[in-house]
C-alpha cells in the first residue's frame, strides 16, 4: 500500500510505501531531501510531520529526543509512513541529472597527512563518467555487506579520481585496513555521489565554512569547486582540531588565503600541547564563529564534523546569532567501530 507524501513549504508530492523510509522515497521520485548517514545517527534528516502518523523506526541515542517526538519531529531516514503525511522539510531541491552509481575504482596512492589521517585516492573507471557536486559522498561496499561513509575532498572538476580523507578510529575495521594492509591497486567499490551537503551556488550570502577534523574534507571541495566557478561571495574558513596535527592541510589553508580574493581562514585548537607552540585561536571552533560574528542573519554555514560539534553550531547559530535554519547546511559525520 502507497501513501501520499506532501512537503512543506515547497508543495512537492511523492508515494511512499509502508516499508519505505521517506528519505528512500523522496529520492525515488528525485527529491533530494537533507541527509547524512541514513543510519539514523547524524540528524540531517530530521523534520516535522505536520499531518498524518509515521513509524519512527531505530534511530541511534540522542539523534532524536523523545521532546522532539513530541513536537513532531521524525528523522526522515528512518521513518516510514502509516498514512498520507504532510512533512515539513526545508533546502529541498531536484536530484537532477546525477545518478547514483555502483562502480569499482582502483587505489591510486596512499599519504599518510597525519598519525591518524590518510589521504586516499581512488582512480575511476575510464569508461564511467562519475559526477557528483562539491560537498557529497560515496559509501565503500564491503564484502560483508557493511557500508563505509567517506567524503569526496576533491571538487567535481577534477576528474577521473576522487581523493578521500580517512580518519583510523580505534577498533574501526575498514579504517585498519586502511592504515595497515591496504596498498595501491587495490580494487574497491562504491555507491555514489551521496548527501544533500554540497554547495548551493544560487546564494549571494556570504559562506561561513566550519569543519572538525577530517570534516575538512568536503569543505575542501566546496572551496576548491567556488574558486574553480569564480564565486565572488566572501567566504571565511573556520578549521577546529584538538592539536596542530588535526590541522593536516594546514598549509593548503593558508595559500588560500593568501590567494582567493575575499577569503579568510582561522583555525582554533580546543588541547593544545606544549610542543605544538601555538598562537593562533582557542576553544571551540563554533565559539571562534560567535565570537567574531555575532550576527549571521546574513550568512550562509556550512558545517562538517561530529555530531556533537555540528549540534552545538546549529543550536548557538540559530539562537544566538541570528542564523536563519535554512542556512544551516551540514554534514555530521558518524563513525561505526565494528
Amino acid at each position: 500500500m502507497a501513501f501520499q507524501i506532501s512537503l512543506q513549504p515547497g508543495g512537492q508530492q511523492f508515494a511512499a510505501e509502508t516499508d519505505q523510509t521517506i528519505l528512500d522515497a523522496a529520492l525515488h521520485a528525485g527529491l533530494l531531501l537533507p541527509y547524512g548517514c541514513r543510519d539514523g545517527a547524524c540528524g540531517a534528516c530530521k523534520g516535522r510531520v505536520l499531518q498524518g502518523t509515521v513509524d519512527y523506526g531505530s534511530v541511534q541515542p540522542g539523534s532524536l529526543s523523545e521532546a522532539e517526538r513530541a513536537a513532531g519531529m521524525a528523522l526522515f531516514c528512518r521513518a516510514t509512513p502509516c498514512s498520507d503525511l504532510v512533512i515539513e522539510a526545508r533546502n529541498v531541491t531536484r536530484v537532477g541529472d546525477i545518478p547514483i552509481k555502483k562502480l569499482p575504482c582502483r587505489v591510486q596512492a596512499l599519504q599518510r597527512a597525519a598519525d591518524d589521517v590518510m589521504i586516499v585516492e581512488v582512480k575511476l573507471p575510464a569508461s564511467e563518467q562519475f559526477q557528483f557536486r562539491a560537498g557529497q559522498y560515496i559509501d565503500f561496499l564491503l564484502a560483508d555487506g557493511k557500508r563505509r561513509s567517506f567524503s569526496i575532498a576533491n571538487a567535481p572538476h577534477e576528474g577521473g579520481h576522487l581523493e578521500l580523507h580517512v580518519r583510523k578510529i580505534p577498533g574501526g575495521q575498514f579504517t585498519t585496513h586502511v592504515f595497515d594492509t591496504m596498498k595501491a591497486r587495490d580494487i574497491l567499490r562504491f555507491e555514489g555521489p551521496l548527501g544533500g551537503f554540497f554547495l548551493r551556488e544560487d546564494s549571494q550570502a556570504p559562506i561561513v565554512l566550519v569543519a572538525g577534523g577530517t570534516g575538512f574534507a568536503p569543505i575542501k571541495a566546496i572551496i576548491e569547486h567556488a574558486h574553480h566557478i569564480g564565486l565572488r561571495r566572501p567566504m571565511t574558513l573556520y578549521w577546529g582540531a584538538r592539536t596542530r596535527s588535526g590541522l593536516y592541510m594546514d598549509g593548503l589553508a593558508r595559500d588560500w588565503e593568501r590567494a582567493l580574493p575575499g577569503f579568510r581562514y582561522i583555525p582554533v585548537l580546543s588541547e593544545t600541547r606544549p610542543d605544538d607552540a601555538w598562537d593562533g585561536r582557542r576553544g571551540l571552533v563554533h565559539e571562534a564563529v560567535m565570537a567574531d560574528l555575532p550576527d549571521l542573519s546574513g550568512h550562509e554555514v556550512y558545517a562538517c564534523g561530529a555530531p556533537a560539534m555540528i549540534e552545538a553550531a546549529r543550536a548557538a547559530f540559530i539562537e544566538r546569532c541570528a542564523l536563519p535554519d535554512t542556512a544551516f547546511l551540514a554534514d555530521s559525520f558518524t563513525f561505526s567501530n565494528t
